[in-house]
């Protein structure tokens, strides 16, 4: 027989220093202590105001988990303690036993327990010790490595980020974070099953291989079925390993989200005693409580997919066809990663893709995900880039550091492998390019900092286990080892001399293979900012608002990256809106600039696409769910077709599977909207093609820089340059009519200008949280209309949703 029974229920969570005072606090798991006692009023919730940094104590004390559940002896041969995930520095004790003690949040661990349950009542324990004494130590013991930050993450096998990022809080967690449950069973278990699935012609190629674990001497019959083929193989006794293939004829092929469908299809893997298969087969088993095998079911989807890195490019070639990648940066979308359910994970990939993203970076300061992330990346088309968990930091190799990455990797690899969403093994996040440019060479004198896992320990892992998807050392990196890893003309790239130092026109200069992470911060949505920092509105400096900017010199970083682009803020109002805009026009003349060099150029993955709490960062969707106006202009980027000035050119992009024709209209107007000068061009553009049309003089030449734009439209899309900058611009000050009307679910607000209108915008959350708008960034030529609805649980006050500061545009009137 085979029963598994969650534990989950009864837990009480205890501080083991008396000194602390907390003792007996009802627990939920999954979760983690900060959870447990915010639940309980003990803490103040840690992402708001200052709360954070009054909770630092929690990461250094150790923590006591316990329960009581009941076991009656039901007969089997073995019992196993399933720990699916506990953070992180553990000792499991079983009725006053230790059974194991672990290091490994990444993780997850089965102990043999039959031996020591008792019938009846039953006492499990699990204590976590300090995070931070456990890495300090190790840190003393061998030696200090260099890292993006003055925090120990590089020396525990843990979620980097709970140690703070440039972006995130310093909430360093403990607790039974996955599910944890006891496992009966007799017979046989299926321990681990891999499915290496390839595409053999126009066939799938299934190859199973199953390791089995025996609770008995005879032999086993081990099956597998998928899309109506079946296999089955013998193991003799003593045997552990099996491989089945099957050939599927002509399964429907997996695609990414806009170049095809998604079929996923049932794979069933068992294996039983052969007596027991025997009669299964026959019909003539008399109970299913009575068996004594074990099965595994998943899904899986039939693609190819490979690296083509011909001539220094980086393209990810699924099924044969190159992929532009239009892709995210995704963190850890909480800090308290029990808190994100299916539903959450849901509505967050559903943003993504409405964003038009077809691929998501798991990123190294983070987590592997869950089982619910990567399912619903199958469902949805969207690529999955993981990393193996190494950020920003030289990391020892000694053991039993070693070790444990090499267990962890093995878990994960063999746990996602099924997933078809999942297109790529990256080794680390930045950690090539700390050693050879950040200055870490000097200051390791020799000591290790990772190179044997990405160059070795890794890829090795993945090639024996996983050989049917590429590896990749780290990113950024060029290729090979002695190569500048950050070199743009190879490989991967990140850019942040932009937002750091340099103005945003200097994405510019660059001519990406891949642009892996590249990004500019703006503020959260203001509901989203005001439920953080309660109290009176904060004003621009005060510590209020420090307390949610992570990055380094970030505030001002923010104003200066306005540069002259737009005006400065006279107050907080004005700054929410300027930084926000000012973000969504920095990565859409990025996003735009590389598109237009495809295919020399075959992806960009935006920094970062969520957050984890309320906090001025580099997201399109802030840590409350709420689309920033980045949001709305990565999705205008990111559209299947794109109209885009680029210098004297206009480019045409056409990432459909059709061809795009039609005649693009270009006109260079006076601000008045007077027409001064007028091209038609007839177009044709090949399927995942660009076109670039030349314009002539007339068309890029102003006669007054100050009082001229140009529109370019093609079809129903439309680009608008101006030849200055807005703080150069001689804008009219902004006439315009805007009426709101109730319509089932909201309210639709009509705005039409008898001005030239720059970079509409509508906030309505300002008004009620939950408001949201369907359309931003809005730039109308004299006469022109743009209709916004406004989603909304109640009804809207129409007045102040058309007037500032809830609508917003550059060059309003605010009298």
């Amino acid at each position: 027989m085979s029963m598994y029974r969650p534990l989950h229920d009864g837990w009480t969570l205890t501080a083991v220093a008396d000194e602390v005072g907390v003792a007996g606090v009802p627990a939920a798991v999954p979760g983690c202590v900060h959870t447990d006692l915010l639940a309980a009023g003990l803490i103040d919730d840690p992402y708001l105001d200052g709360n954070e940094d009054r909770l630092t104590w929690i990461g250094r004390t150790t923590w006591a988990y316990e329960t009581t559940f009941t076991w009656t002896g039901d007969g089997s041969a073995r019992a196993d303690l399933v720990c699916d995930g506990l953070d992180t520095v553990a000792a499991v004790l079983l009725n006053g036993a230790e059974v194991a003690v672990t290091e490994n949040m990444h993780r997850s661990y089965r102990f043999p327990v039959r031996e020591l349950l008792r019938e009846g009542a039953n006492t499990l324990r699990v204590v976590f010790g300090s995070p931070y004494d456990h890495a300090e130590r190790r840190r003393a013991e061998l030696g200090d490595r260099p890292g993006a930050y003055d925090e120990p993450y590089p020396f525990i096998r843990k979620m980097a980020c709970n140690f703070g990022w440039d972006w995130g809080p310093t909430l360093v967690t403990s607790g039974i974070w996955r599910p944890i449950g006891l496992h009966s069973w007799s017979g046989a278990r299926l321990a681990s099953v891999r499915p290496l699935v390839t595409l053999d012609g126009r066939d799938g190629r299934v190859e199973v291989r199953a390791t089995v674990e025996r609770a008995t001497g005879g032999p086993l019959a081990v099956t597998a079925e998928v899309g109506g083929v079946r296999a089955e193989t013998r193991l003799a006794p003593g045997e552990h390993e099996a491989v089945l293939v099957l050939t599927v004829p002509a399964p429907e092929l997996w695609w990414p989200r806009g170049y095809g469908d998604q079929p996923l299809y049932p794979l069933t893997v068992g294996v039983a005693p052969v007596e027991e298969a025997v009669e299964e087969a026959s019909g003539d088993q008399a109970s299913g409580d009575q068996a004594s095998g074990d099965e595994w079911t998943g899904t899986i989807g039939f693609r190819s997919v490979r690296l083509d890195l011909a001539g220094g490019a980086f393209t990810i070639v699924v099924n044969d066809v190159p992929v532009f990648v239009r892709g995210a940066n995704w963190i850890p979308d909480d800090c308290f990663p029990s808190r994100v359910t299916r539903e959450r994970l849901a509505e967050r990939l559903g943003q993504a893709c409405g964003a038009n993203m077809n691929l998501l970076r798991v990123w190294g300061g983070g987590l592997y995900e869950s089982g619910d992330f990567y399912d619903l990346c199958d469902r949805l088309g969207l690529l999955v880039w993981q990393d193996f968990p190494f950020a920003c930091a030289a990391y020892p190799e000694e053991e039993p550091f070693t070790a444990e990455v090499e267990a962890e990797a093995r878990d994960n690899v063999v746990r996602l492998m099924r997933h078809p969403s999942l297109v790529l093994w990256n080794g680390n996040n930045e950690n090539i390019e700390g050693y050879h440019d950040w200055g870490w060479r000097e200051k390791l004198d020799g000591r290790t900092w990772g190179a044997g896992f990405y160059f070795d320990l890794l890829p090795r892992v993945v090639a024996e286990l996983d050989p049917t998807r590429p590896y990749w050392p780290g990113s950024p990196y060029s290729g090979a080892p002695d190569l500048p890893p950050n070199d743009p003309s190879r490989g991967t790239v990140h850019i942040w001399d932009v937002w750091n130092r340099e103005d945003w026109l200097r994405y510019g200069a660059y001519r990406p293979r891949f642009a892996a992470e590249f990004g500019f911060q703006g503020p959260p949505a203001y509901a989203t900012l005001r439920r953080a920092v309660r109290g009176e509105p904060p004003a621009l400096g005060s510590p209020a608002l420090a307390r949610h900017q992570k990055a380094h010199d970030g505030m001002k970083k923010l104003l200066r990256g306005l540069g002259d682009h737009l005006p400065r803020p006279s107050g907080l109002d004005d700054w929410h809106y300027l930084t926000q805009l000012n973000q969504a026009r920095a990565l859409t003349f990025a996003l735009e600039r590389f598109r237009a060099q495809a295919p020399h150029c075959m992806g960009t993955v935006v920094w970062q696409l969520n957050d984890c709490w309320p906090v001025i960062s580099w997201s399109a969707v802030d840590g409350d769910a709420r689309r920033k106006p980045l949001w709305y202009a990565i999705r205008r980027a990111y559209a299947d077709r794109l109209v885009t000035f680029q210098d004297d050119t206009v480019v045409l992009v056409n990432d459909s599977a059709g061809e795009w024709t039609g005649e693009l209209a270009v006109t260079r107007l006076a601000l008045s909207g007077e027409p001064l000068a007028r091209r038609a061009f007839p177009f044709a553009v090949p399927a995942r093609g660009t076109l670039p049309v030349p314009l002539p003089a007339a068309l890029v030449t102003a006669a007054d820089p100050a009082k001229e734009l140009t529109t370019a439209t093609a079809g129903d899309l439309s680009a608008v340059r101006f030849f200055a900058e807005d703080t150069e611009v001689a804008f009219p000050e902004a006439d315009l009519t805007a009426t709101a009307e109730p319509v089932p679910g909201g309210t639709r607000v009509t705005v039409t200008a008898r001005t030239l209108v720059r970079d509409l915008a509508l906030f309505p959350d300002r008004l009620d949280p939950r408001a949201e708008v369907d359309d931003m960034l809005v730039t109308l030529v004299p006469g022109a209309t743009a209709t916004f609805h406004v989603a909304s649980p109640v009804p809207l006050d129409p007045a102040a949703l058309t007037t500032y500061p809830v609508l917003r545009c550059v060059n309003e009137a605010k009298g």
